[in-house]
């Protein structure tokens, strides 16, 4: 950058260059650690991503896609009709709730451009949006660049609905929630199931949100990417189902978790035609559109039989099984998720209390890479003990894992 004829008081370019919406915000932890899994060559179970495809037939069908010419130029602005019809049949199918495939669905690349594109089209400056703290660090800098302020509401670890050792979650007290809101407050964001603590709110905290939204007439944006990974009886509960909901709530979903193929980057949102025409004023110009051979590949996805998302489920509960069992040897004191593919953990019962530091050493010690939950939070303080860690890998990989931290 060139140098600006000198003027009385300070030139521009004194000025920072990032501005300062984004100014607390560097690297991602996510980046940091994978490099330091790279290069000590630990096992990474930081990053939540999986280390095997999805169903051959949905890669075959993106293939297919591919030679046939379809998705190769502009696909349409709100997806191919192909896919917004399967997201509306997967909501009927799973949840008996009707969307119009041409007024109510929008594809996004990927669940962190929704989430995005629906702040900065809903969020004034000044707004506030409550969160659920520890959050998906995305959501701080989607706030912050809507210029809305984040009230942080946190999930406290303690001992869930049934007691005991086995059923220790992160629970949401709505006397929090309640307290939260002002008259300044615009939106609530929630994350069930909850990454990172695996949190799944029952139905009776998801109507309590309901009925505070009602009253308060407050929009809500609802992070459901987990939806097929919840391992109690009855699972996921969407809560655009409950009364009050349909017109006020923005519905996340993604074919990331559900079909293995993170890299595709295939989200969307559901919601009334106006909302989703207000969140598609803003994705219009975030990407235009994106991913066009896989959408037809994820409309597929979508439409495979029940034993499929039964199969899915399975095998990720017998390797939340292995990978808990294993921490919980380890030494660490482990909340079981009811729900996502992360495991958090408490170290302080290895003499440890700051997670960050205990995370970087980690791969040195052990040869395991995990992501210290202290990021996710506003208070620090708050999630400094607690560490995550991914089992959404192959057994051998969990099993390898394991061994390592029997070291700790």
């Amino acid at each position: 950058m060139t140098a600006m004829t000198s003027s009385p008081g300070a030139s521009r370019n004194d000025r920072p260059l990032l501005n300062r919406r984004l100014a607390e915000f560097g690297t991602t932890i996510f980046a940091e650690m994978s490099a330091l899994a790279v290069r000590t060559g630990a096992i990474n179970l930081g990053q939540g991503f999986p280390d095997t495809d999805g169903p051959e037939q949905v890669r075959e069908a993106a293939v297919r896609a591919l030679r046939d010419g379809r998705g190769n130029q502009y696909p349409p602005g709100p997806g191919v009709p192909e896919l917004r019809a399967a997201i509306a049949a997967h909501q009927e199918r799973r949840y008996g709730l009707a969307f119009d495939p041409d007024r109510e669905v929008l594809v996004t690349a990927g669940a962190t451009e929704a989430i995005a594109a629906s702040l900065l089209a809903l969020v004034e400056p000044g707004d506030e949006v409550i969160a659920l703290e520890p959050y998906y660090d995305s959501y701080a800098a989607s706030i912050a660049l809507a210029g809305g302020t984040r009230v942080p509401v946190t999930l406290r670890p303690g001992d869930g609905p049934r007691g005991g050792a086995a059923d220790r979650r992160f629970s949401l007290d709505l006397d929090e929630l309640r307290a939260a809101v002002t008259p300044r407050t615009r939106l609530l964001l929630l994350n069930t199931p909850h990454n990172p603590t695996g949190t799944v709110l029952t139905r009776e905290e998801l109507a309590e949100i309901a009925k505070l939204a009602v009253e308060r007439d407050l929009l809500v944006v609802t992070d459901e990417v987990y939806e097929h990974l919840v391992f109690d009886e009855g699972g996921h509960v969407p809560l655009v189902s409950f009364p009050g909901m349909r017109e006020r709530t923005v519905t996340i979903g993604s074919a990331g978790k559900t079909f293995s193929f993170t890299g595709w980057k295939v989200g969307w949102i559901t919601a009334t035609p106006e909302l989703v025409t207000a969140v598609r004023s803003a994705k219009q110009f975030l990407t235009f559109v994106s991913s066009g051979p896989f959408q037809y590949a994820v409309a597929e996805a979508l439409a495979l039989p029940d034993a499929y998302f039964t199969s899915f489920l399975d095998d990720m509960r017998a390797k939340r099984e292995l990978l808990a069992s294993g921490l919980t040897a380890a030494g660490f004191e482990v909340y079981r998720p009811a729900g996502t593919y992360f495991i958090t953990t408490d170290v302080r019962p290895l003499g440890e209390s700051d997670g960050l530091a205990f995370c970087r050493a980690l791969p040195e010690r052990a040869g395991v890479v995990a992501i210290p939950n202290a990021v996710f939070y506003d208070h620090r303080d708050q999630g400094a003990p607690f560490v995550r860690f991914a089992f959404c890998k192959q057994t051998p990989v969990l099993e390898e894992a394991v061994a390592r931290l029997k070291s700790l």
